[in-house]
């Protein structure tokens, strides 16, 4: 464990107030002594553990409740949607009832290897306003899977819904004996007057995010890159712009690829930040695309319409406006000034002119984080399709993730070699399968990291394995593992330079 950070200067720096320093540093101690204590438990009754605070969250009528809460408290997203959510939660207690966390949870005998997993610690998570429920359940599911104590720093848009999850989770902690303080909120709760009762801000998530042993950090751009910057290790998240390809084969199921883009692109009102952004459409299908596109809910904005649109999505630094973010169709037609028929599903923008820039003239292929969608078309071989998805992600959202509906082999192999993201989807709604899903076997999570494109730590879904540290336990070969200089450099070897040695020592000695 780390915690070499000299609170007393981040404390001054942030400017916090004592009370704040008190609740930041009460909940590490609650957090340190509950997690040590924990740590002692076995396999069995840590799974019977994880699974009493899944049930306590993820019930139905429990999650109901909470994403009712969520939607009335944010004044945004979609409840039907939302409210599948719950399955994500089922799918990371899935994947970790199936592996070990305590003791050796991996051996390589070919190797004389084996690893034993050991916990990191106190875990820090932001929870951003988009999940307030889903985040702190899916996180602190995998923190006592692995062993740890997790501390949240509730979003102040949705603190109310962050609260009671994690008082949820406290009492599914408490009925099978398991300390309550291995998980905390920042902030005490909510007071009558509905404010915390501490009062929660960025300086204070910064502060907790130096005194933990790890961080977890979910949310926008601004909460990653002060997470990297805190002084301690950390997993972020990428910016989302995820972009689908559909080529000339797609025609085959051309009504399947156009409900994939349409389930994904409404599923909570595209606030995720895997819901398909843009379709990249090859030139042979394009009419009929947009027909079917329209067929399952999506409408097809003027020219006037668009710039309508526009206005009501992005200033005029194309800065990106909150109040139209993760609205229905019918609303974010309404906030434009123009109306659409009751049924729309999604709204469909670019008419094919496939330009991907910065400024103003390709304000379409930006991150949208709503129920637009934008169209491009490709002509030619597929390789101009693999320049457009290039393309567009030098705008934003490169690291992330790429879709594409195709039937053709080689073309999912030439785009997973070049295309800089970290996960690709074959035929598959994005939204519902990046970040796992019952029909795939993607690591469940709702943190997607983007690597080293994406300023992240790893381009892996974070999952159970990031909350573990691993010691690696090595016995000695019973004949070493060695080849020849000639058979190391090939076609490169010199005996020559080879005779001059300092000293005399056997082979085994060299590389110890």
């Amino acid at each position: 464990m780390s915690r070499m950070v000299d609170m007393k200067a981040v404390y001054e720096s942030k400017g916090l107030t004592q009370e704040q320093i008190d609740d930041i540093e009460a909940c590490f101690a609650r957090a340190d002594k509950a997690q040590l204590e924990f740590e002692k438990w076995s396999q069995e009754d840590i799974d019977r553990t994880i699974r009493s605070v899944a049930q306590k969250v993820a019930n139905s009528k429990t999650f109901h409740e909470l994403v009712e809460l969520g939607i009335k408290e944010s004044r945004f997203g979609d409840p039907i949607s939302r409210e599948n959510k719950r399955f994500k939660i089922r799918g990371i207690l899935r994947d970790c009832l199936r592996e070990k966390s305590v003791g050796c949870v991996k051996e390589m005998p070919e190797r004389k290897i084996k690893i034993y997993a050991k916990p990191v610690g106190i875990i820090a998570c932001v929870i951003p306003a988009t999940n307030p429920d889903l985040t702190p359940a899916g996180n602190a599911i995998y923190a006592i899977k692995a062993r740890n104590a997790i501390i949240f720093s509730p979003h102040p848009r949705t603190a109310g819904t962050s609260y009671k999850t994690c008082e949820l989770m406290r009492e599914g902690l408490a009925r099978v004996g398991a300390p309550k303080d291995l998980v905390q909120c920042l902030g005490g709760g909510l007071g009558e007057d509905g404010k915390t009762i501490v009062k929660i801000n960025r300086q204070m998530s910064e502060a907790l995010m130096s005194k933990c042993d790890l961080v977890i950090a979910t949310g926008g751009q601004g909460v990653v890159r002060r997470s990297y910057t805190s002084g301690t290790p950390a997993y972020g998240v990428g910016a989302g712009n995820a972009t689908m390809i559909w080529d000339e084969t797609a025609i085959k199921d051309l009504h399947h690829a156009a409900d994939n883009t349409m389930r994904s692109k409404t599923s909570d009102f595209g606030s995720g930040c895997s819901a398909d952004g843009n379709v990249v459409i090859h030139e042979s299908i394009w009419d009929e695309a947009l027909k079917e596109l329209q067929s399952v809910g999506g409408y097809l904005m003027t020219e006037e319409e668009q710039k309508a649109m526009r206005n009501a999505m992005w200033d005029e630094d194309i800065h990106r406006l909150s109040d139209t973010v993760a609205l229905s169709a019918l609303d974010m037609a309404k906030a434009a000034g123009f109306s659409v028929p009751e049924t729309t599903r999604f709204l469909i923008a670019s008419h094919g002119t496939g330009v991907f820039t910065k400024g103003e003239e390709g304000i379409w292929c930006r991150e949208k984080l709503s129920t637009v969608l934008a169209v491009h078309k490709y002509c030619g071989e597929f390789q101009n399709a693999i320049d457009a998805i290039m393309a567009i992600h030098e705008v934003g959202g490169k690291g992330h993730s790429v879709g594409i509906f195709t039937f053709d082999e080689s073309h999912i192999d030439r785009l997973a070699s070049v295309a800089r993201v970290g996960r690709i989807m074959v035929r598959q709604p994005q939204s519902k399968a990046n970040s796992g899903s019952m029909n795939n076997g993607m690591p469940m999570t709702s943190s997607i990291g983007c690597g080293t494109w994406g300023g992240n730590a790893t381009s892996e879904n974070v999952h159970l394995h990031h909350y573990m540290n691993m010691t690696w336990v090595s016995w000695e070969y019973d004949t070493p593992d060695w080849q020849t200089d000639e058979e190391l450099f090939g076609e490169f070897y010199d005996p020559e330079l080879e005779k001059v040695q300092y000293s005399a020592y056997n082979s085994n000695d060299a590389v110890k």
